[in-house]
């Protein structure tokens, strides 16, 4: 059974078989049908396309042909077209020749108001017309030329009438109208005229002129294109216009009023009036004014403000010395101080220099009875000047001359604060320090360096804020900074020969220690009952040293306190070291005398100077050989701080004991 079903599913399969393979034959059969059909279409329509192409080709030659004819006729009506319509204008130009020959305009373009745009042209032509035709014709024709020279004034001021009127009523189309005809007359500047002229009008109404005259030609840039083919050009009309009559009527005005009366109201209104003139300059500078608007705006400012310029800087100079001198003047008249010539070289130097150093009575010193003669409020009005100058030097000044007028301000600065006012002082401070040996003697001169000191900072502050940078690239620099050195070098050399206010403390502190030192504060007569630590003496002067020191530090800065403090420490070691070999100290006279030490050891902690605080260690080492036990002092001597010292130096101060002849003593020490 299984091979039946099998054999006869065979048989199925090939019927099946063989009836797919004559389908599939008949459908490739129809293919093959169709392929040949849709081949042979394709050819038909291959065919049709040439034909199709070989009559569009002979279409476009046709057309070309047609389109060259037609050009060809086109240019020729054009040609006998365009001497037709001369030849139409020329008839009509001869029939309004006669009119004018007659003396009698009849025709409606002359006698209706409304064709004024079209009588314009006419007249225009005629006019032409006119100026071209020979002399001996134009004779001939004599009444024509005067009846249409007369014509076109008339016509030209109905035309301008016009624009004014439109112009007053704020119709800008026919603003527009009128200003296109009247371009190619004569008269079309006298209409931009007129257009200026009504522009102003009322335009000038506050105070402020600059302001009303950006609001005008803010107003009018917009306005004026609208109205001119050439707006450029009007509008830089209108800006010449109102810096040549409206500004430079106002400056002039503003200045001639103070030029010869009030020079420093005359420098300020030229510095208001030129800054704000370049204010303006360059809110215009936004509009558009034509291909060079920058070279335009800068002549018309120079063309106002030259006249004044030119001289700026020896007013400028003039009013700052004359100003300055009054200042300074004016502070030592409320001081009641009649400002003296102090010499500063040759025989007054040196006998200034003898005086302070040596005690010999060459001529009593200057009372300065405590004034510095040095003012903050005269310094900042005399800075406060110069900077006002700078500023209207670098605004005012040509750029080729500003660093040479910088120049000339500084040096005028220099003249009245440095040179009047600061060195005047240090030399009147110079004067006024007392001799060593003056007894209660103020020391001012401190005061003077101290408020010298804080008067140079200022004065290199605005050295460095306004003066360099009008000179920082010009040659005047190294002039500049050369004239600044020499100044502080002189001012360095006043400072080192007020040094010698030194002399002075110490001279006071010598009247402190032999007023209130006694020669029995080191050998009391009772050694049991001394009840202070340390002697009065001694209180005053560290109370005095420092005061001083505190002074030198308020009065000085930088490495100059180091300087001063450290030759003020040594010259204080050497007084107390001299004062000290004075007196003859017993056992409890020594201890107060190594208390005394003790105690100015502490003051020269104050000095902060390390020299100074190792002389008084060493000093206050010293005065133990006053108490030490005789069996020690060779101990004493053999010690890290005295071992270096010079025998004698030790010798002496042994010497200071009371009981320093005991034989006993004597042979220790030896």
């Amino acid at each position: 059974r299984l091979l039946e079903e099998f054999v006869n599913h065979i048989q199925e399969l090939q019927v099946m078989d063989e009836r797919i393979q004559r389908k599939v034959e008949k459908l490739e059969q129809q293919c093959q049908k169709e392929a040949k059909e849709f081949a042979k279409k394709v050819q038909e329509l291959q065919k049709s396309n040439q034909v199709a192409f070989q009559h569009f080709q002979e279409l476009d030659e046709h057309i070309s042909y047609v389109a060259t004819k037609v050009c060809h006729l086109g240019d020729q009506l054009e040609g006998v077209n365009t001497p037709r319509q001369r030849a139409v204008e020329a008839q009509k130009l001869m029939k309004y020749f006669n009119e004018f020959l007659d003396g009698e305009l009849k025709s409606d373009v002359f006698t209706n108001s409304e064709k004024i745009k079209e009588a314009a042209d006419i007249i225009q032509k005629l006019h032409l017309i006119a100026q071209e035709l020979p002399f001996d014709s134009l004779m001939d024709f004599c009444c024509y030329p005067l009846s249409s020279l007369g014509k076109y004034h008339d016509l030209e001021c109905q035309l301008i009438q016009e624009f004014t009127s439109a112009q007053r009523r704020g119709e800008i189309s026919r603003m527009r109208e009128v200003a296109a005809v009247l371009l190619h007359f004569k008269g079309y500047s006298h209409c931009v005229d007129v257009y200026i002229k009504q522009c102003q009008e009322g335009a000038f109404r506050r105070n402020d002129v600059f302001e009303d005259a950006a609001i005008l030609c803010q107003r009018v840039n917009k306005q004026v294109g609208e109205v001119f083919s050439n707006p450029e050009t009007v509008l830089a009309k209108l800006i010449q216009n109102i810096f040549e009559v409206k500004l430079q009527s106002y400056v002039k005005d503003q200045l001639e009023e103070h030029r010869k009366s009030d020079a420093e109201q005359y420098l300020k209104n030229l510095y208001d009036l030129y800054t704000r003139t370049t204010n303006l300059s360059s809110k215009l500078m936004e509009f558009n004014l034509g291909t060079d608007k920058q070279t335009f705006l800068s002549k018309l400012i120079k063309s106002i403000f030259i006249s004044y310029l030119e001289n700026y800087i020896e007013v400028e100079i003039g009013y700052l010395k004359n100003r300055s001198a009054m200042i300074l003047q004016r502070y030592y008249d409320s001081k009641n101080h009649q400002k003296r010539s102090i010499g500063t070289g040759g025989i007054q130097d040196l006998k200034e220099r003898i005086r302070q150093r040596t005690n010999l009575p060459l001529g009593p010193s200057i009372d300065t009875h405590g004034e510095t003669f040095l003012s903050q409020e005269v310094v900042v009005n005399l800075l406060q000047e110069t900077k006002q100058a700078f500023e209207r030097c670098h605004r005012l000044s040509d750029p080729s001359d500003l660093p040479k007028n910088a120049f000339r301000i500084f040096s005028m600065l220099v003249e009245f604060l440095c040179t009047e006012h600061i060195d005047y002082a240090l030399e009147t401070g110079l004067a006024g320090i007392p001799s060593s040996d003056s007894k209660n003697a103020n020391l001012y001169f401190l005061d003077v360096v101290h408020q010298a000191n804080t008067i140079f900072h200022l004065f290199d502050k605005q050295f460095n804020d306004h003066l360099m940078p009008l000179i920082s690239s010009s040659p005047k620099l190294s002039e500049c900074l050369q004239k600044k050195k020499d100044i502080i070098e002189q001012m360095e050399v006043k400072l080192d020969m007020g040094i010698d206010t030194l002399n002075c403390m110490i001279g006071q502190m010598k009247h402190i220690l032999a007023a209130e030192q006694k020669k029995t504060d080191f050998k009391p007569e009772d050694e049991n009952n001394v009840l202070i630590q340390y002697t009065n003496a001694c209180v005053k002067v560290c109370g005095y040293v420092r005061k001083q020191v505190e002074k030198v530090r308020n009065s000085m800065d930088g490495k100059n306190v180091d300087t001063v403090l450290m030759e003020f420490g040594v010259r204080f070691h050497r007084l107390i070291y001299e004062h000290l070999q004075q007196y003859s100290y017993s056992c409890m006279g020594g201890m107060l005398a190594i208390c005394d030490v003790a105690e100015y050891r502490k003051c020269a902690k104050d000095f902060k100077i390390a020299l100074v605080l190792q002389l008084f260690d060493t000093l206050h080492a010293l005065c133990n050989l006053l108490v030490v036990a005789p069996d020690n002092l060779k101990q004493v001597c053999s010690g890290e701080q005295l071992a270096n010292l010079d025998k004698n130096i030790l010798h002496s101060f042994v010497q200071l004991r009371v009981d320093y002849r005991s034989a006993r003593l004597a042979r220790h020490f030896s």
